[in-house]
């Protein structure tokens, strides 16, 4: 759903902007909060993940495609802030490097994929933990319905935001009911993914599942005929290296966007089958995408014309930048946070008695 150049006019596009970057700004001071020396690598690695299965489109009905749009996914592994975060970094090379969601829209992509989609599906997360059993089923559940609701509130926001600017006279009414009910299918494709990463990662490293972070697995004990609670057990294993997993997710994120990707579907995706067949697409003819003359644009490497070959070398490319971008953001916010809390502490062991 990543939105044009042409989409939405000027003023509203500057204003997303502003909204986008002061999410990003709280993002960055939350992520400090969320990340560790374990996770931080972890959260790059989310974002290459992402940045591959959003290459797998699937068809969701007659001429329409879906891909994961990833909020809920990095809301859930690595907490709603640094979710955000992996969001915009892979929004804006995939609109730098690979001319996939225009510059201007950078504000309104960030702000609908990003922002909304990591806080509709973390809040609905949280609130569904807080009444199923505590257990590990549970969070792939939550899992599963956060996903699935997060992509029609990212479509319902789009069309908030086309009320707002959109460039084509087209009625409302009909722009909501087309996106809204076009993405609750894709929806269930999202949900599905997300549902079953979420699984495979919480089944062998529970501990490094943001939103199964201080979960508890019920004990109950037969004392005098009667069962009765025991302490919980923390589902969170003991303090370990990721490494196994960052690998392999590294590779797994390698052969989706390298091998898989060559067989996803060619319809257009939901945003621009509704665009095409309600009209309001016209903003966007005719105009020349602002890094159309990039050696990746399109997803494909330019002089490379085996089109198997281009493709798996473009998605390729873009596993390594993602995760080599994201990885970096996040260390350099982790280190912050520990060059702050040294700062406290120095600041504090510096206190004379006479001024406490």
């Amino acid at each position: 759903m990543h939105v044009p150049d042409g989409f939405i006019d000027a003023p509203v596009s500057a204003a997303a902007g502003v909204v986008a970057a002061g999410a990003v700004a709280v993002s960055l001071r939350g992520a400090r909060r969320e990340l560790d020396e374990r996770t931080a690598p972890l959260a790059g690695l989310v974002a290459a993940f992402i940045f591959a299965v959003q290459m797998l489109n699937f068809p969701v009905a007659a001429g329409t495609s879906g891909h994961l749009l990833g909020g809920a996914l990095a809301a859930i592994l690595v907490g709603p802030y640094t979710g955000v975060l992996c969001i915009a970094v892979v929004l804006l090379l995939q609109g730098v490097l690979f001319a996939d969601g225009g510059l201007t829209a950078l504000g309104v992509n960030i702000t609908v994929m990003g922002v909304v989609t990591a806080l509709v599906a973390y809040a609905l997360f949280r609130g569904l933990l807080k009444v199923l059993p505590r257990k590990r089923r549970s969070v792939t559940v939550a899992s599963f319905v956060a996903a699935l609701v997060s992509v029609p509130a990212s479509a319902a926001a789009f069309v908030l935001v086309y009320a707002l600017g959109g460039t084509t006279e087209v009625p409302l009414g009909t722009v909501f009911t087309a996106m809204v009910g076009v993405h609750t299918l894709i929806g269930i494709g999202e949900a599905a993914i997300t549902a079953a990463t979420v699984g495979a990662v919480i089944a062998v490293r529970p501990d490094l599942v943001h939103g199964a972070r201080g979960l508890t697995t019920p004990l109950k004990l037969r004392v005098g005929g009667e069962l009765v609670d025991a302490e919980p057990a923390v589902i969170e294993g003991p303090v370990r290296s990721p490494r196994k997993v960052w690998i392999a997710g590294l590779v797994a994120s390698l052969v989706l966007a390298g091998f898989v990707s060559f067989y996803a579907s060619a319809s257009p995706d939901g945003l621009e089958k509704v665009a095409a067949d309600k009209g309001f697409d016209k903003g966007a003819e005719n105009r020349e995408h602002a890094s159309a003359d990039s050696p990746l644009a399109d997803y494909g490497v330019k002089d490379v014309d085996n089109a198997r070959l281009s493709g798996g070398l473009a998605g390729v490319i873009g596993v390594g930048a993602t995760v080599l971008v994201g990885t970096g953001v996040f260390v350099v916010v982790r280190r912050r946070r520990g060059s702050e809390a040294s700062g406290t502490v120095a600041s504090e062991g510096a206190r004379t008695p006479e001024s406490v």
